[in-house]
């Protein structure tokens, strides 16, 4: 597995960990995310904003890790 596999593997459950604290700060909707109904509760699943949020802490982690 290479550099970009790490990579990848990081940003994919970076965002799947980041994803409920994302959904905390109700940011507004963007292409790609997705929202459904549960019950009588909207529930809205930011999918973009979690991958740039894990996106940035990938990036961080290759920069300190030098």
């Amino acid at each position: 597995m290479g550099k970009l596999g790490v990579m990848l593997v990081i940003l994919v459950l970076g965002a799947a960990i980041l994803s409920p604290l994302v959904i905390a700060f109700e940011p507004d909707p963007m292409p790609g995310d997705f929202s459904f109904m549960w019950g009588h509760t909207h529930i809205a699943v930011p999918v973009l904003w979690s991958l740039c949020a894990s996106g940035t802490l990938a990036l961080f982690y290759a920069f300190m890790k030098r």
